[in-house]
């Protein structure tokens, strides 16, 4: 495409944000216009860190942007972005895309209408481990997922990071998005249970997904673990793949029939950065919108976003079911 950069801002600029921004700042097809945060003293920090200016609303950031970031607590998605849509701004937004279907849905038909580019950001389809993956999907019979994360720091006057939503749409949804890319089927069953041990919402919960093709996925997400744990293990009716997603490792067991043994090979990973692989993908997007006036999807897109947000509420729907039922209540403390 013609040598044209696309004019881009970045709304949040918290623990994630910052990363947005030092990304679109080097990227050779973006020009980093600026930044808003709500909090005056992070939007400094971040401004002096990569000499880029400070806009005192959203309104005025993109007012001089073509393109967004938006990285702001999930709850606060809709409420951010609904406007920008309407100034016929392209976004990518921090997963999940929104906290309920009805916002999401919302936020996907008027990007629609207004020709653009939405992206959501569900890093992991840009893990390089990705690449072996995709190429058995196909064959994969049952999934193994664990995703473990130690409880995030407490913040002055805030929730910790990630907590005003369940670990379902803080952490499970990546994997989520991941598997219903990978199986390509229609959900038949859902089983699910979880408990809060520190927040208001779930902070551990197990689901089984069965798939109408006969795919089975058990998927375990905690942010209340000891140490990070991001790990994927994919069986085949003749093998199976182990995949460590922090360490971008992974080993394929496959039965050597003739000698009677399995046999360990570990999978090639060209490694990158995911978060700049993903901002990429928007930017060029975006500028290919520019260009020819129609906007392509993203890698992961505001549908996907969509599809990945309706199974982690209908799981977190299964929880509280569960646990209704079972007269499991957060707060309680269990007596000796």
């Amino acid at each position: 495409m013609p040598d044209r950069k696309i004019k881009v801002g970045v709304v949040g600029v918290g623990a994630l944000g910052r990363h947005h921004a030092r990304l679109h700042n080097i990227n050779p097809e973006a020009n980093l216009i600026g930044i808003y945060d709500a909090n005056p003293k992070v939007a400094e920090i971040i401004s002096k860190e990569f000499d880029v200016p400070i806009f005192e609303t959203i309104d005025a950031l993109a007012e001089k942007c073509e393109a967004l970031s938006i990285a702001v607590p999930s709850h606060l998605h809709h409420e951010v972005a609904m406007p920008l849509l309407k100034q016929g701004k392209h976004l990518l937004i921090e997963k999940p895309i929104a906290t309920s279907v009805q916002e999401a849905e919302e936020m996907v038909h008027l990007a629609e209408k207004n020709n653009l580019v939405l992206g959501v950001g569900h890093v992991e389809r840009f893990n390089p481990v990705m690449v072996y993956l995709e190429k058995l999907a196909e064959k994969a019979r049952f999934l193994e997922v664990q995703r473990l994360a130690p409880y995030p720091p407490q913040r002055e006057g805030l929730h910790p990071r990630g907590t005003e939503v369940s670990v379902v749409l803080d952490l499970m949804i990546h994997d989520l998005e991941l598997i219903l890319h990978l199986v390509d089927s229609e959900v038949e069953k859902i089983d699910a249970n979880g408990l809060s041990a520190f927040s208001e919402t779930e902070d551990i919960v197990n689901t089984r997904i069965q798939f109408k093709n006969g795919c089975v996925a058990n998927i375990s997400a905690s942010r209340i673990a000891i140490k990070p744990v991001r790990r994927y293990q994919v069986f085949y009716t003749d093998a199976y793949l182990s995949l460590d997603y922090a360490k971008r490792t992974g080993i394929l067991h496959s039965k050597d029939k003739e000698n009677l043994k399995v046999n360990r090979e570990m999978i090639p990973v060209n490694d990158h950065n995911a978060l700049e692989k993903e901002l990429e993908n928007f930017i060029h997007c975006a500028k290919e919108a520019a260009i020819t006036g129609i906007s392509p999807n993203t890698k992961v897109s505001g549908e996907k976003g969509l599809a990945a947000l309706k199974l982690a509420i209908e799981i977190e729907e299964t929880v509280r079911a569960y646990n209704d039922k079972y007269k499991i209540h957060f707060g309680e403390t269990p007596t000796s």
